[in-house]
C-alpha cells in the first residue's frame, strides 16, 4: 500500500490523482471535509503528525509513502518517521526544497529541510528527495488583484526564477513511488526556463487577453502581506530567500526531470493556460 500525505496542497493532490487512476492508494488527511479528491480506490486515514498512534493506524500495511510537511516551526518529518518506521515502512519519497543544494542559502526553511533530509537518511529507511524549485501555482496568490485591478504586485519583478509545474512534480513522485530504482536518489526539478514576475504577468496578460499592470513591492510590503499568512520566522525565511532571487540566483534551469520521467517539463504558458479560469477568464 503507497500512503500519501499532503493530499489537501498543491503537489499532494495532483499526486493522488495520477495514482488513484492505476492503484489503491491511501491517503493521510488531519482534516477529511477539505479533501477534494474521491473514488473506489482512495482510502482515508485521518490523522494529525502529532497523533502518533493515529499514524501508526494510518501507516498500517504501508511499504512506500510520501512525505509532505510545511511548517518549519514543527517537528513534523520527525514524528512522522518515527511512526512510519515503527509501522514497517520501507520507502519514503520526501518533497523537499532545490536551495537544500545549495551552500548560500541559509534561511530557516531551508535549514529545516536539510535537517529533515538528514533525519531520514539517518532512518535507516529507503529514500528519495524531490527537490524542486518555487510552484508555478504560487502566482494564485495574484488571483485576487488581478480580478479586481488588473494588477500583480510582486517582490523583485524583473528577477528570473526556474519555477516548476506542480504537475510534473507529481509526475515524478508518481514514478518514484512505483516503479523501482530510486532509492537513495536526489531529484533537483525546475520549468524549461527562468521566468520572471513581469514575464509571468505578462503571459497570463495574453491568456486573459486582457491589459495586466505590474508594481514592484519594496521589502516592507512584501513583509506585511506575508504577515498576514505567516509566522515573523517564516515571513524573514521568506525575504531572505526573495533576496536570492534578486541576485539570479534561482535562475539556473536543471534537466533532470525530462532525464528521469522522458517528458518535456511544463512553461509557465501552459499552466497560465490551463488555470485562466482561477483568474477571472
Amino acid at each position: 500500500m503507497i500512503l500519501l500525505t499532503g493530499v489537501t496542497g498543491t503537489v499532494g493532490r495532483e499526486v493522488a490523482r495520477l495514482l488513484a487512476s492505476t492503484r489503491p492508494v491511501r491517503v493521510l488527511a488531519r482534516d477529511p471535509t477539505r479533501l477534494t479528491l474521491s473514488g473506489r480506490d482512495i482510502e482515508v486515514a485521518t490523522a494529525a503528525y502529532a497523533d502518533h498512534d493515529a499514524l501508526l493506524r494510518a501507516l498500517e500495511g504501508v511499504r512506500t509513502a510520501f512525505l509532505v510537511t510545511n511548517d518549519p516551526t514543527q517537528p513534523d518529518d520527525l514524528r512522522f518517521i518515527a511512526a512510519a518506521i515503527a509501522a514497517g515502512v520501507r520507502h519514503v519519497v520526501k518533497l523537499s526544497a532545490y536551495a537544500v543544494s545549495e551552500e548560500d542559502a541559509e534561511d530557516l526553511i531551508t535549514r529545516w529541510q536539510r535537517a529533515n533530509e538528514e533525519l531520514i537518511r539517518r532512518s535507516g529507511l529507503d529514500w528519495t528527495f524531490l527537490r524542486p524549485r518555487a510552484f508555478m501555482s504560487n502566482t494564485l496568490a495574484w488571483a485576487t488583484s488581478i480580478r479586481a485591478e488588473g494588477v500583480v504586485r510582486s517582490l523583485n519583478p524583473y528577477s528570473g526564477n526556474a519555477c516548476v509545474d506542480p504537475r510534473d512534480i507529481a509526475e515524478i513522485a508518481a514514478l518514484t513511488l512505483t516503479e523501482p530504482g530510486h532509492a537513495g536518489r536526489i531529484y533537483p526539478l525546475t520549468g524549461p526556463e527562468a521566468v520572471t514576475p513581469a514575464e509571468q504577468t505578462a503571459r497570463l496578460s495574453a491568456v486573459l487577453r486582457r491589459p495586466l499592470q505590474i508594481e514592484e513591492l519594496t521589502l516592507d510590503q512584501a513583509a506585511s502581506q506575508w504577515s498576514r499568512r505567516y509566522p515573523a520566522p517564516v515571513v524573514e525565511a521568506l525575504l531572505q530567500s526573495a533576496g536570492r532571487q534578486a541576485r539570479d540566483l534561482k535562475a539556473t534551469v536543471d534537466p533532470t526531470f525530462e532525464q528521469a520521467t522522458g517528458l518535456r517539463p511544463r512553461p509557465f504558458r501552459t499552466w497560465a493556460a490551463d488555470h485562466a479560469s482561477v483568474f477571472g477568464l
